[in-house]
């Protein structure tokens, strides 16, 4: 069947899209076949709409000056993409935290199931792959690496029975318990290759020129629309913003992370993705979108200020020590990198020895900075508590 392009069955509304029926499981359904891009009409960018993107373009540019107030952005970086991981698989319904996912990395038991956090640690790989392809191996934001990130996205656990890495070959739907009473019926499946090829085509569509915000969310809402896979849409289409915006230059580094508004204003977003597919409500969605980009790039700002002060408050602590402060300081700075830590694995890294660690170690509890978490006698885990819980606000699970 061919993809039908701006034609909305009994409508004169071309942003309306079409129905087309199936039979699903014995019932015949409804499916849903969205417009092509870009939007028409277009979407007027005047008064205060246009406000919205200049401010937004704002706080992007503030995102920037993040390189200026920090020593190390890697670490802001680090910890910044693992929760971004960690509030797009929550708003999916993953009941890992954040110290669940550092402990999970450093190959120590989590305290959620296991298939929890490794799916919020395999966000962190298709994330860390497409920016790897996109900025060292300059390869096109494509159906093709959102195919492998897919791969990588759903690699083990409850994920490796959906087609991992391939587009559906069967009806899926959203909300309901079969699709006859599903809130919302995607796409057939054979529709789906070529309306991602047409999300492909307006990502890259050179003719038409679409401010790179507003790019990325219309194709963060086409790409829900379509929900190619069978499973783990929702995590890849937020992870499709970041990448649309660091494809565009837009961001040098991906320090723009949107889950966290999202999850707050969970069911407006949702709403809202609902109401661009029934009544081509567009203006409403990058409204809201265009505010969580303001929203989020400040608290990003203001959390890169609150770090610096952290670790400058931190660093005249040890200074205190005394002749021992010259070890403290170096174990401090492999604490912003590993926020958790083990004696002997900071003694590895730093090339120290084992006591001197453990007494330093010693010396950081005594002043608040880390604290052990386990409880255990031995094989005992140190964290960087202040840190943690300065970047995990906003993270607890729904």
């Amino acid at each position: 069947m061919a993809y039908e392009a701006n034609a909305s069955q009994g409508s004169a509304n071309p942003r309306l899209g079409s129905h087309v029926t199936r039979t699903v499981a014995g019932e015949q359904v409804r499916a849903f076949v969205p417009p092509r891009l870009p939007i028409q009409p277009p979407i007027e960018l005047t008064g205060q709409r246009l406000g919205s993107l200049e401010a937004a373009n704002r706080a992007l540019g503030r995102l920037d000056g993040i390189d200026a107030l920090l020593p190390d952005t890697t670490l802001f970086l680090y910890m910044y993409v693992r929760k971004e991981a960690l509030l797009s698989s929550q708003i999916e319904g993953t009941q890992s935290s954040l110290s669940d996912l550092l402990l999970y990395e450093l190959d120590e038991m989590p305290a959620v199931p296991l298939n929890d956090v490794a799916e919020v640690s395999n966000y962190v790989r298709a994330l860390t792959h497409g920016l790897k392809r996109i900025r060292e191996d300059d390869f096109p934001l494509s159906a093709r690496l959102i195919r492998e990130m897919h791969a990588l996205l759903l690699a083990g656990g409850r994920g490796a029975t959906m087609a991992p890495g391939e587009f559906r070959s069967s009806q899926n739907w959203l909300a309901g318990t079969r699709p006859g009473n599903a809130a919302f019926v995607p796409p057939p499946h054979e529709l789906v290759p070529d309306l991602m090829s047409d999300l492909e085509r307006f990502l890259h569509d050179e003719s038409t020129y679409t401010p790179p915000l507003l790019k990325a969310a219309i194709a963060h809402v086409q790409f829900e629309t379509i929900h190619p896979f069978l499973d783990g849409n929702g995590r890849l289409g937020r992870l499709l913003i970041t990448l649309s915006l660091c494809s565009d230059s837009v961001l040098p580094e991906p320090s723009l992370y949107l889950s966290l508004y999202f999850k707050r204003n969970r069911s407006t977003y949702y709403d809202l993705l609902q109401q661009v597919r029934t009544h081509g409500a567009w203006e409403a969605w990058l409204d809201f979108f265009l505010d969580g980009v303001r929203e989020t790039g400040q608290q990003a700002h203001a959390t890169a200020r609150s770090l610096v002060q952290l670790f400058e408050e931190d660093r005249l602590r040890i200074e205190s020590l005394g002749r021992t402060a010259n070890t403290g300081l170096r174990l401090h700075d492999h604490l912003k990198r590993h926020t958790f830590t083990s004696i002997r694995s900071a003694a590895d890294a730093l090339g120290l020895a084992y006591p001197t660690v453990r007494d330093r170690i010693g010396d950081l509890e005594r002043l608040g900075i880390v604290a052990e978490v386990t409880g255990k006698a031995r094989d005992r885990i140190w964290s960087y508590q202040r840190y943690v819980a300065m970047l995990a606000e906003g993270t607890e699970p729904l």
